[in-house]
């Protein structure tokens, strides 16, 4: 830009340094970008709000009663243990911790987890691999106790992945736990699913470093941490409501493609 600016005129002359000056004090940075996805769903607004209105306890324009719960689940992939070469520092005075740069894989668990939005409760297992068993799963560790055994409907939150996707997915779960009521968001509409928030905490307060010895010393660290977050957790303050996703549609998309929020 600078050389640009030389030979059209503008300036005699002028050095790189203050050009790259000006740009970042300015509120437009060209260097900066964000990847974002176009919502594709046709019924994106009706998926995401019947999502919306659960963190209410709201379903089909009614209150949900108090035996009845609402959970999310996902599945977090590919969690290594990786073996450093050489031991890892703590930390000191003034000084952070020292983590070896080369590592040994020792294997990776799926972990499959649910959250009951509303109670704060986390139920996670550690699978060799992801998949529909893995899923259901999970699924039976959470409807096979109470209260949800015994619940009136237990509302289950999740995505599109591979392993529950689909009327069948809904027909697989609803024959094993007749109670269990499937909820599936919208594509590419993860962050709708509060599982995905726990999933983040996780990775950060208990994966961060990844400096294990063993694939049982991770399933040990995982165990751990949903224990001592159940211990100190409170549901999410969650805020984004069917207006603010009325709201963001009309910023992005031409209202006569997507259905209304509201």
């Amino acid at each position: 830009m600078a050389h640009e600016a030389r030979r059209s005129g503008l300036v005699a002359k002028i050095s790189d340094s203050t050009v790259w000056r000006w740009l970042n004090e300015d509120a437009i940075r060209p260097w900066q970008h964000r990847c974002w996805i176009f919502p594709r769903d046709p019924h994106f607004a009706e998926k995401a709000g019947r999502i919306l209105d659960l963190y209410e306890r709201v379903w089909d324009g009614q209150a949900l009663q108090d035996d009845e719960f609402v959970l999310s689940a996902d599945e977090k992939t590919s969690i290594q243990a990786r073996r450093r070469r050489h031991r890892t520092l703590p930390t000191r005075p003034a000084l952070p911790m020292k983590v070896e740069h080369e590592y040994t894989r020792c294997g990776a668990w799926a972990y499959l987890a649910a959250l009951d939005i509303h109670r704060g409760q986390v139920f996670g297992r550690c699978e060799k691999t992801s998949g529909i068993a893995a899923f259901d799963r999970l699924v039976a560790h959470v409807m096979n106790q109470p209260p949800y055994h015994d619940a009136r409907r237990v509302f289950l939150i999740m995505d599109n992945g591979s392993s529950h996707r689909g009327d069948r997915c809904v027909k697989r779960l609803q024959g094993q736990h007749p109670n269990l009521v499937p909820v599936h968001g919208p594509v590419h509409a993860s962050w709708l699913n509060q599982i995905e928030i726990f999933f983040s905490i996780l990775q950060r307060k208990a994966l961060t470093p990844n400096d294990f010895p063993s694939l049982e010393a991770v399933a040990e660290r995982i165990a751990g941490f949903e224990r001592y977050y159940e211990s100190i957790a409170k549901p999410f303050e969650w805020k984004f409501t069917r207006r603010d996703l009325a709201a963001m549609l009309a910023k992005i998309q031409p209202s006569d493609i997507y259905q209304k929020a509201a």
